[in-house]
């Protein structure tokens, strides 16, 4: 496989990516009410830069997977990367628990903290459940009353 198949996107938007940097604070100054050295003209920029380097990279990643011969390797590490940070959360999860449970020996939470941790145990579940019908399913979709309770509502 040619090098320069993998190398001319990431040298496009190295070149994009410079030219937002170049840009951004001077078109910034052009605002109305917008000081060279304010921390809204730096939000600013930041902002489109991030938004440039976002969509640039979107537009690198589809160009990629319709153009590239090694795309469908890829995807399939994708899908691999997906499926052990899933089980790495879990993972993580249970080796969390492990470690925290046996704290509690001797000792009474109050009715604040009890109320907390069930709160929190039942969003666990809900992500459980939301995980299962994802694996079984297909379907990743959260629905709302799910939404609301990791949102805290």
């Amino acid at each position: 496989m040619p090098l320069d198949l993998i190398q001319r996107p990431h040298a496009d938007l190295l070149l994009l990516l410079r030219e937002v940097y170049r840009s951004a604070p001077a078109r910034l100054t052009r605002c109305p009410g917008v000081s060279p050295g304010s921390p809204v003209n730096r939000d600013t920029a930041r902002f489109q830069v991030n938004h440039a380097e976002n969509e640039r990279s979107r537009q690198a990643r589809d160009h990629f997977e319709d153009t590239s011969p090694v795309a469908p390797a890829v995807r399939k590490i994708d899908r691999t990367v997906e499926f052990l940070d899933l089980v790495t959360a879990c993972h993580s999860f249970v080796a969390a628990a492990g470690r925290a449970v046996p704290g509690l020996r001797d000792r009474t939470l109050s009715e604040d903290e009890a109320t907390i941790v069930h709160q929190n145990v039942a969003k666990v579940r809900a992500t459980l459940d939301w995980i299962e019908t994802a694996v079984d399913t297909g379907k990743v979709d959260m629905d709302d009353e799910l939404a609301r309770m990791l949102r805290g509502e």
